[in-house]
């Protein structure tokens, strides 16, 4: 902007759009490629068509395949998106802005005089060097139209494009960002720099092939689920690669660590030539940045969607969450699966539209351990394959054939039976696993085991004793998520145990999220809560803002000011419920930033073998 202005532009209108940004695989939108632009505010029906229709016809002039745009509007205003090949991701995104501001200026043209102007001035703060005056955005139609063809040649990228769509006829599967591309995955990938592609007949197709790869996303138990995959693949005899929020992982080799749950940890994971079996984390954030980084994989799993993340990108409510969840359904092909829960009302809505959304549907494997299985039973009548709960047992129908994989609560992770969404965990886990073609007996080997050792799960449900007490340390970082964690430790404090609790949360959630936590956390009558702030998670807020908003809640809801203690981080905020616990109390501490997880369990003085 301060180059704008040193160019005297700085009083020129604002742009009426919000955030402009290329999509590089299935998206909320369609299946394909392309761009999309939100508006800052609602737009009437008449002004979204003539939008749309000059989107469409600039796509149609440069030979764009269908689907041409898809809007959707949102409480914030309307998203536009607009399907373009891959080597015209960033035209796309200026034909987008085009069309919606030439349809504003013509629609006012007193309102938004200088729209044009505005246009070019943040062209130029964008651009390193100013591009040439013919290049320059215009808001005539027929001179845009020029210079749209203009822009596809000097972006085009013809050898990219037809080793994509050699990939696609052979069945391949690819991944592309801004420097390379691989076409193949893991150990049957082979990888090329973006400048340095050779032709199509120069590559040893018969040497590429694609690995089992499940993708796994959801609002709750995502982390879980993927590592409850990968000992599934290990167990197999498969070297598993994988990535979560914790990193980048093959077997038990760190690759990386911090948050990867998005298309760079995917991206990892994909090139690695080790990797025989792939299992990718897929955040929420990243679906709607960028779309799925993987063009197809053998399963997917949708966990469950709950109230989070509301008010970014356009998702406001249950059912925009379930559609961005559910858009994993587009890279799995006709052989695979895609595991959703049949407990979760959203999923089951949502699975209804897929062929109308992406124009094909792939067969759907359902799971449950709500207490109501009829919906369950009614898929598997269809032949479905289904996983769930009977008599205690956790049962797994798959190809008409029913597997006993074992009780409940003799595995590690259900804790005795009682954390009902770990089940969850292992019965989606169990669907997709069979999916990936492990046997029902390697499933059930791995569930008899698996949350035994502190490394198995790290983060999630772990427990340890320290001088009576009990403590849990779990992810838990949405009311939901809390709701089930606390549901654990409530039952196993008894009726003489104390509980005490941590909450706190990250930055970029909405208030009205905040306090819906606080209020979760009452429902199970704390004997303290530390209020802590999770200094690595501020995501825009100040320091201190979401504990203020916390501590205000629960005094709005009664708790008590002398059990309600507020501490500047999440290691502070352990070390004092730590003090305060005594023989037969229970403490629920979600921790959610990795090095503060380790600073807790080293407070624990317990190995971490």
């Amino acid at each position: 902007s301060d180059g704008a202005a040193e160019r005297g532009l700085n009083i020129l209108p604002a742009l009426p759009f919000e955030d402009s940004r290329r999509l590089t695989g299935g998206n909320l939108f369609f299946a394909s490629t392309g761009a999309v632009l939100d508006t800052a505010s609602p737009m009437d029906a008449a002004l979204l068509d003539a939008w749309r229709a000059r989107v469409e016809r600039a796509a149609a002039r440069l030979g764009w395949r269908r689907p041409p745009s898809v809007a959707r509007r949102h409480a914030a205003g309307t998203s536009l998106a607009v399907s373009a090949p891959y080597d015209q991701l960033f035209l796309a995104t200026e034909v987008n802005e085009w069309a919606l501001c030439a349809a504003l200026s013509e629609r006012d043209p007193v309102h938004w005089a200088g729209l044009e102007q505005a246009l070019i001035a943040a062209a130029l703060v964008a651009a390193e060097d100013s591009p040439p005056s013919d290049l320059q955005p215009i808001l005539n139609e027929a001179a845009a139209l020029v210079r749209f063809e203009r822009l596809a040649s000097l972006e085009s990228h013809p050898k990219l494009r037809a080793l994509l769509e050699a990939a696609d006829l052979r069945g391949l599967p690819h991944v592309v960002d801004e420097s390379e591309l691989t076409l193949g995955s893991g150990a049957g990938g082979c990888s090329f720099a973006l400048p340095e592609l050779p032709e199509v007949a120069a590559v040893r197709w018969q040497e590429l092939h694609d690995i089992p790869t499940a993708i796994v996303t959801g609002s709750n138990g995502k982390t879980t689920t993927v590592r409850l995959l990968a000992a599934c693949a290990q167990h197999h005899g498969w070297h598993a690669g994988y990535n979560c929020t914790d990193g980048v992982f093959l077997d038990a080799e760190v690759l990386a660590t911090g948050d990867y749950s998005g298309p760079a940890g995917a991206r990892m994971v994909l090139r690695d030539r080790r990797t025989q079996a792939a299992i990718i984390e897929t955040a929420r954030g990243g679906i709607l940045r960028r779309g799925i980084a993987v063009s197809q994989a053998s399963t997917a799993v949708v966990t469950n969607v709950s109230a989070d993340h509301f008010g970014e990108y356009g998702i406001d409510d249950l059912h925009g969450l379930a559609q961005v969840k559910l858009t994993v359904a587009a890279v799995v092909p006709d052989g695979g699966m895609l595991v959703l829960n049949a407990d979760d009302a959203q999923l089951r809505a949502g699975a209804v539209d897929l062929m109308k959304r992406f124009g094909r549907c792939p067969p759907i494997g359902w799971f449950a351990v709500g207490a109501d299985q009829d919906t369950l039973r009614s898929y598997g009548r269809r032949g479905a394959s289904t996983c769930g709960v009977r008599d205690g047992r956790l049962h797994l129908t798959h190809h008409g054939a029913d597997h006993d994989l074992g009780p409940i609560s003799a595995m590690p992770l259900s804790m005795g039976g009682i954390a009902a969404y770990n089940t969850a965990n292992m019965a989606g886990a169990a669907l997709a696993a069979v999916s990936l073609g492990i046997s029902p007996a390697t499933i059930a080997d791995v569930l008899a085991s698996f949350g035994s050792g502190l490394l198995d799960n790290p983060g999630r449900m772990m427990r340890f004793e320290r001088r009576g007490a009990t403590i849990l340390i779990d992810y838990a970082h949405n009311p939901d998520g809390l709701r089930g964690f606390l549901t654990v430790a409530s039952h196993l404090s008894g009726a003489t145990g104390r509980l005490g609790i941590l909450l706190g949360h990250a930055g970029n959630r909405q208030d009205a999220d905040i306090a819906k936590l606080a209020q979760v956390a009452v429902e199970f009558r704390p004997d303290l809560i530390v209020v802590k702030e999770s200094e690595a998670h501020l995501r825009g807020r100040a320091p201190g803002e979401i504990p203020r908003l916390i501590h205000a809640e629960l005094k709005r809801l009664g708790f008590p000011e002398s059990t309600m203690p507020i501490r500047d981080s999440e290691v502070e905020a352990a070390r004092y419920a730590l003090e305060w616990a005594r023989s037969g109390d229970v403490l629920a501490l979600p921790v959610h930033s990795a090095s503060a997880r380790a600073a807790v369990i080293a407070l624990l003085q317990i190995p971490r073998t």
